[in-house]
């Protein structure tokens, strides 16, 4: 029987409330298959490890998570430490180490999920967004000069490697090529004369390896404006570390909100441990309440078991959420429900076993 050994950072605020119910679904699925299991490693690290220690994490926590399969993160975030601590701390300097340089995040309308937009069926809503996510504008790179003087000056760096643009651009030529879809790069090359420019250009040169692949490319103004407007017209879309950022938020916004929000942080070579998370946040006014939405949670297990090559059991899960959402009866009070966050749990194992 294949073992597979997962680290928890089940995080702050709803972050261990979503990944208990997520660790659920796990072990249900292994006991179901019969084929594979999982191992899990709890680590307390986060913002309240932070006031405690100090730290986000410890200092031997990159050396000790290198001997895991997978990293199952829960959400960073508390009154009274600030986000860029929380952030730099402990996500990006997982994803930098481990070198997890694409970052998937489906933005995907599924049955009877809500959606703020007009006329807009499920079909209408389906992309797959490849987001760089090693370098770019969030490569920490810049300087802080004449701190607390009136000549105070703050430089912040965009870094665009030409391995780092290759290297996930080719990934989503790659996938938009299997697949058979589209492929949309979306950048501000007008404005961003360097970086962008960079980028169009590797894009494009990319591409003719790829000639089957019909592609697009749009400034991310108007990206974001098309979203909206007319969103079937992205199937597969790449783009930097910041526009993929933000425009996947818009994302979660017309497909279902941020409870059904999920990210896969990938070393494709393998060659360190991958990272999947809900990306809704610690949402700390609702901590504790138990009405946390696991949906986003159940979604990172899928692509979790589509990374470890159990694809029909990552379609289940989906299935699952979607038959949960048509069903409209245990649902988080953010899906218009009343259901406990326990009570999805429930549900949603009910489900697997049907």
């Amino acid at each position: 029987m294949k073992t597979h050994k997962i680290a928890v950072i089940a995080g702050d605020g709803i972050g261990p409330e979503v990944i208990d119910q997520g660790i659920r679904v796990l072990n249900e699925i292994a006991k179901l298959d019969g084929s594979f299991n999982f191992e899990f490693t709890h680590f307390p690290w986060g913002c309240e490890y932070y006031k405690e220690t100090g730290k986000m994490m410890a200092d031997d926590g990159i050396e000790t998570l290198k001997g895991f399969d997978a990293i199952f993160l829960g959400a960073v975030g508390a009154p009274g430490v600030p986000d860029h601590i929380s952030l730099w701390d402990l996500l990006l300097i997982i994803r930098k180490k481990f070198d997890q340089y694409i970052n998937l995040r489906p933005v995907k309308l599924l049955k009877g999920a809500p959606t703020p937009l007009k006329d807009v069926a499920p079909e209408d809503i389906d992309m797959l967004f490849i987001r760089e996510n090693s370098e770019g504008e969030y490569a920490g790179s810049g300087s802080w000069l004449f701190k607390g003087k009136p000549n105070e000056v703050v430089i912040q760096n965009g870094v665009f490697s030409r391995k780092g643009c290759e290297r996930v651009i080719r990934y989503a030529y790659e996938l938009a090529k299997a697949q058979g879809k589209t492929l949309t790069s979306i950048s501000k090359g007008n404005a961003l004369n360097y970086s962008m420019v960079f980028w169009d250009q590797i894009f494009e040169e990319v591409g003719k390896d790829y000639p089957e692949v019909k592609t697009y490319s749009y400034l991310v103004d108007a990206a974001s404006m098309f979203m909206v407007k007319d969103p079937k017209r992205f199937e597969i879309v790449v783009t930097s570390n910041l526009f993929g950022d933000i425009l996947t938020d818009l994302g979660a916004a017309i497909a279902g909100g941020m409870g059904l929000a999920a990210g896969a942080n990938l070393n494709p070579e393998r060659e360190f441990p991958s990272m999947f998370e809900p990306i809704h946040g610690s949402a700390p006014d609702i901590a504790g309440m138990n009405i946390s939405n696991p949906m986003a949670t159940f979604w990172s297990v899928s692509q979790m078991l589509d990374f470890f090559g159990y694809e029909k059991w990552g379609e289940k899960v989906l299935s699952c959420i979607e038959e949960m959402l048509v069903e409209n009866k245990t649902l988080t009070p953010d899906l218009g429900g009343t259901a406990k966050t326990s009570e999805v749990g429930d549900r949603f194992i009910e489900k697997l076993c049907e």
